[in-house]
């Protein structure tokens, strides 16, 4: 990042989700959203789900230090899902997000998916503000914690 914040000094990278660094956000998301949620918060994802064609999972690195991630995998013939989306607390507010949030859109966009969908919850209300400033709109609730009332389910046509 630039002594600004300027998130152009940040570079996303497409690595598997198996990648060292990438194991490393994941789990600091995990323990970030247990913190949040307490037991029974997410657990690590399979990494297939994220391999090229159908899927991807980006890097967002800045100075050489990974700062955060985000992926997306097929959830339907033109649907994808945005999953692991997570910025360290260092550069919050920096425009990170947005930027990872971006570029797995247009990846999504290049194989061929329409629709992107994803799963936040209640607790997180940085992402709830950068989704729904992205022009997510909200859809019923589906995935893993369908049935927890702190789960809100969204979705945004690629492309409008």
């Amino acid at each position: 990042m630039s002594a600004d914040g300027d998130p152009a000094d940040v570079a996303l990278e497409r690595v598997a989700l198996g990648d060292r660094r990438a194991q490393s956000l994941e789990a600091a998301l995990i323990a970030e959203m247990t913190h949040r949620y307490g037991a029974g918060g997410p657990g690590p994802v399979a990494a297939a789900g994220f391999d090229p064609p159908e899927g991807c999972f980006l890097l967002a690195v800045a100075e050489g230090r990974p700062v955060g991630c985000g992926g997306f995998r097929r959830l339907g013939p033109d649907r994808a899902e945005i999953k692991r989306m997570y910025v360290d607390p260092s550069v919050r507010g920096l425009g990170v997000g947005r930027r990872l949030l971006r570029g797995l859109e247009d990846g999504a966009a290049v194989a061929g998916y329409r629709e992107v969908w994803l799963e936040t919850g209640t607790e997180q209300p940085e992402a709830l503000g950068l989704y729904v400033s992205a022009g997510y709109v909200a859809v019923p609730p589906y995935g893993e914690f369908r049935d927890d009332p702190r789960s809100l389910c969204f979705k945004r046509t690629l492309g409008t």
